[in-house]
């Protein structure tokens, strides 16, 4: 086995770089220190689904991963193709396996792969479970007679599970066109699909097999999504659908190719549960996710749950609470009713269908939600920075910081990084004007410091942004 020093379960799994880190000793490292939970904590005759996506080596990585699991005597169902990370966690909750493995880096630059564990729920594997896993690391694994690797096709029943759960007739009758952007991922052919088969006008970009993502990120925001606001606007779209390399994450563009950020995906897709659906339960958001849920959610009375960043405390809440939705800032929104799991394929196709019943473009629906609820506009930069520079510059703000581009801080929050909620001069002249706030998070896991804003206007945000990268770029001066 390879030393496992180098494997570091992060929010959703362990990440690395194809044959630095990421190598076939550390992913068979990783796949036994999972054996060793599943034998340990689950019902191991149960077995364990394995998926993989489109990137460089996946499908090797994945049969390695198969063989370490079945050596410890569990049963595998490993993936007969490329599959989204949400169809392999409905795959686990349909069949009841205790668990299941997907090998993908979702969003991450192409030299990346990764690891990803998904519990018996279908969903990430709580804060305790990824400490379990990462413990065992060390560990041998028992000897045990070898179990079977069967093969599987996941995508059908998921593919009908998320048809199931819109209204395709609407959508059909809607009359809108829709661009769909795969982003070289494993979301490729499917919305296509869905919506080749009710007759709904769409046209698919980026849904070749190209491991090198070329020009890109597969992450659905800006500037990688520009072939989407191009293809919108030529196309004559009323929305441009986008999914990340993995197909759990969302991002969008509206029909004047604006980009649409998960923030105001979510808003939408939470107007409309709580108005059109009126399913019960809470709500819950990511620490550097929009103030606009706070809002909506107290107009229904709806309690709203405010966490740290990554979707497994999202799952979490969802198997503790009645939560209806829970999601954060990079496009990740999971629906409970559905799975405990961020789904972009779903929920891409719920945009669709709040459009088809609201009878409004995307961008419509934007607009009323910003006049509805108070202008609200939200920027991210990051900084690839060494990490004696970053951990200066969380230093430096944990001691104490007055001002940030002028405006004061009235209040610091530190449940996952730190956040400055500041008087913004601007929004005394602004009706209902968003809260202002700037938060700095350094990642736990690379030399990488993520810089986020909320404020009551794009210019007031580049400030902000522009006013914290000066402040971290200097905090060894």
């Amino acid at each position: 086995m390879g030393s496992a020093t180098r494997i570091k379960f992060g929010t959703d799994g362990w990440r690395g770089v194809i044959a630095d880190d990421f190598t076939f000793d550390n992913v068979r490292t990783a796949a036994a220190a999972i054996a060793s939970y599943v034998l340990a904590k689950e019902d191991p005759a149960k077995g364990v689904c394995i998926g993989y996506d489109t990137r460089f080596g996946s499908p090797a990585f994945a049969a390695a991963v198969a063989e370490v699991i079945a050596s410890a005597g569990i049963p595998v169902d490993l993936a007969t193709g490329i599959t989204p990370t949400p169809a392999l966690s409905f795959g686990v909750k349909e069949r009841g396996a205790a668990g299941g493995i997907m090998i993908t880096s979702s969003h991450n630059p192409a030299q990346w792969n990764g690891v990803k564990y998904k519990a018996w729920y279908g969903g990430s594997g709580k804060p305790s479970i990824m400490a379990d896993i990462e413990s065992r690391l060390e560990q041998s694994l028992p000897v045990a007679a070898p179990a079977t690797i069967r093969k599987v096709d996941f995508l059908p029943a998921y593919i009908e599970a998320i048809k199931r759960f819109v209204d395709l007739d609407l959508i059909a009758k809607s009359g809108y066109k829709f661009g769909i952007d795969c982003m070289y991922g494993a979301g490729r052919g499917i919305l296509a699909g869905i919506f080749r088969e009710i007759g709904v006008d769409f046209i698919e970009i980026r849904a070749n097999h190209d491991p090198l993502f070329p020009g890109i990120n597969p992450e659905p925001i800006e500037p990688h999504i520009r072939a989407m606001q191009e293809t919108v606007i030529s196309e004559k779209c009323q929305a441009g659908l986008i999914t990340d390399g993995d197909a759990d994450r969302i991002g969008a563009v509206d029909e004047n190719g604006n980009f649409v950020d998960p923030h105001k995906i979510y808003s939408v897709l939470l107007q409309w549960l709580l108005e059109r659906k009126k399913w019960p339960g809470d709500v819950t958001r990511a620490f550097n996710t929009t103030c606009m849920l706070d809002r909506i959610c107290a107009r229904y009375g709806r309690t709203l749950h405010e966490h740290g960043i990554g979707f497994k405390y999202v799952c979490d809440l969802m198997l503790d609470k009645d939560i209806l939705i829970g999601g954060e800032e990079s496009g990740g929104i999971g629906i409970s009713r559905h799975l405990p799991e961020r789904d972009g394929l779903l929920n891409s196709l719920l945009l669709a269908n709040v459009m088809a019943e609201e009878k409004k473009t995307l961008g419509e629906l934007v607009e009323w939600l910003q006049k509805e609820y108070g202008e609200h506009q939200y920027g991210r930069i990051d900084l690839h920075i060494p990490d004696a520079l970053k951990n200066a510059a969380i230093a430096r703000a944990r001691a104490g910081v007055k001002e940030f581009a002028g405006m004061p801080v009235v209040k610091v929050e530190t449940l996952d990084g730190i956040k400055f909620f500041l008087d913004n001069p601007e929004a005394k002249s602004k009706p209902n004007a968003a809260r202002t706030w700037l938060l700095l998070r350094a990642s736990g896991t690379e030399p990488l410091m993520r810089i986020y804003s909320e404020s009551c206007s794009k210019e007031s945000v580049k400030r902000l942004l522009d006013a914290a990268r000066e402040f971290a770029m200097s905090s060894l001066n």
